[in-house]
């Protein structure tokens, strides 16, 4: 067999085929996947509306959509509601997260969606803010309590060395709360607070 000359035209025509081959091979790879990773992902949400509203047989009665949040309104009258940061200015990208409110506003729990901050660094909001944890938001009520990080005058602790995800962070869960207050669901806090 012949040696294909290197030529600026032959390596065009090289090229082009393999990305061809390889664009084919990954349109069916996610054509046989993406139904999988769509229930696997139902799923996380699923049990994260659970584990922030601490209730492992929560039965949900109504799902809206509120300024791009997803609120879920429990028979309890608990909320749940699905958040990313409103100004989508964390660190690593997008940052989604689902976070519990009792029926008077106050964060009962919080779950990490979908995050692609830095391992070690942003990545800990996942624990960071958890009960227990340094910057513990548990407990505490949007629009009663400063829920901003302390370099701001906030009452929070920021993730060491991972200001800007801490700042969108807690952006997320003011805006979470808002949009639970906004759907009339029975949160009797007197304000939000929106950063």
């Amino acid at each position: 067999m012949k040696k294909l000359a290197s030529t600026w035209y032959n390596m065009a025509i090289v090229l082009t085929v393999i990305a061809i081959v390889a664009g084919a091979g990954l349109a069916y790879v996610n054509s046989i996947t993406k139904d999988t990773i769509a229930q696997i992902k139902k799923e996380n949400e699923e049990q994260a509306i659970k584990d922030v509203l601490k209730d492992n047989q929560v039965k949900i009665t109504k799902t809206e959509e509120v300024d791009g949040m997803t609120v879920y309104s429990a028979e309890n009258g608990s909320v749940a509601v699905k958040a990313v940061d409103p100004q989508n200015a964390s660190f690593g990208g997008d940052l989604t997260i689902m976070v519990g409110f009792d029926k008077e506003g106050k964060i009962l729990g919080y779950s990490v969606l979908e995050t692609k901050e830095t391992p070690g660094l942003g990545a800990k909001a996942g624990d960071w803010f958890q009960e227990g944890g340094k910057g513990s938001i548990i407990g505490m009520t949007p629009g009663v309590n400063n829920i901003t990080v302390s370099k701001d005058g906030g009452e929070v602790d920021a993730i060491t060395a991972s200001t800007i995800t801490s700042r969108s962070f807690l952006r997320a869960v003011n805006a979470a709360h808002a949009s639970a207050f906004k759907t009339g669901a029975d949160v009797e806090t007197s304000a939000t607070q929106q950063n």
